[in-house]
């Protein structure tokens, strides 16, 4: 796909996911309840994307921190396994590695982090040379990366400077300030769900949030869980709609940094959008189908072939 060594550059969160599964709310005043079943799991949006993207054949380099424990080590090695390249995955005995406990029931889920070495990752965990060894430039979480945060901009603004492209995850935002204005100026592809649009752009429906969005950004893609993602390009007329793929969802966990593998999959082979929103909505929706965010994850010829049918 090119000569340059790897398709994305990701600087990000890395963390465990300890997932529990049940149909149990949680109760104070020492109530215990019963579980399903738990499993500890590759986490973090910047993590489950890079694990995603590697399945899609795509070379990626990934740079983030870890504690030197456990979970660091087991999070690093799982990585490796997955094909990406964790050579810079820094490990920082001063900190504990971050985890995210999920309660999943469902198509829903209830979470709570620890940031730990998700503080922790920041401006060097980047080196100014990697613009020029990647195609592209993935940008995840800015809200949760605090330290990492006020370079962001510049971290794009370099990538397109040196020929690569960008795209942005915001994922939720836990102070509710949504400010990302700077983001959009040297962004090529927008991939929020449609909370995440609603709330961005301050509109009450979906169509107006991609109205808004999709004047500021190359490609938009808004992805709907069941109801499959949209899509826009600026200069095209319309909103594409891609429906999702039928499954049974067993745990949703990772399932909007899937969808952008598989988008960001077809998108840097040259696809149009309907084919890669169709990538994204198999890929995500794939996931789904077993506990954790990188169990399930298609490979690019696995995504293709279902896309077809989704397609119609």
């Amino acid at each position: 796909m090119s000569e340059r060594p790897y398709d994305v550059l990701v600087v990000g969160e890395l963390n465990a996911d300890i997932l529990l599964t049940g149909d149990v709310t949680p109760e104070f005043g020492q109530v215990e309840k019963l579980i399903d079943d738990f499993d500890i799991l590759v986490g973090s949006s910047s993590g489950i994307f890079a694990a995603g993207a590697a399945r899609m054949g795509l070379r990626v380099l990934f740079s983030s921190c870890v504690g030197d424990d456990l979970l660091g080590h087991f999070l690093v090695e799982a990585l490796a396994e997955a094909g990406v390249d964790t050579t810079h995955v820094r490990i920082d005995p001063a900190v504990k590695t971050g985890a995210t406990v999920l309660l999943s029931r469902g198509q829903d889920r209830a979470m709570l982090t620890y940031l730990g070495a998700i503080a922790a990752v920041g401006p060097e965990d980047v080196r100014e040379e990697w613009y020029a060894q990647a195609r592209h430039l993935h940008v995840a979480s800015p809200f949760l990366l605090a330290r990492l945060r006020p370079v962001m901009r510049d971290m794009m603004r370099c990538a397109h400077e040196a020929g690569a492209t960008t795209s942005l995850d915001t994922n939720w935002d836990p102070a509710g300030r949504w400010e990302i204005d700077d983001l959009l100026e040297h962004l090529d592809v927008f991939l929020p769900n449609t909370a995440e649009a609603l709330a961005i752009s301050g509109r009450e429906t979906v169509e107006e949030a991609m109205e808004v969005l999709g004047s500021r950004t190359r490609v938009l893609a808004v992805k709907a869980g069941a109801e499959g993602a949209y899509g826009a390009e600026r200069g095209a007329a319309g909103v594409v709609r891609m429906p999702a793929q039928a499954v049974q969802p067993v745990d949703t966990t990772g399932a909007g940094d899937t969808f952008d593998a598989g988008f960001l999959g077809g998108w840097l082979r040259g696809q149009p959008l309907e084919e890669c929103l169709a990538l994204g909505a198999v890929a995500g929706a794939l996931t789904t189908t077993q506990p954790g965010g990188l169990n399930g994850q298609p490979t690019y010829e696995e995504a293709r072939a279902l896309a077809r049918r989704v397609k119609g």
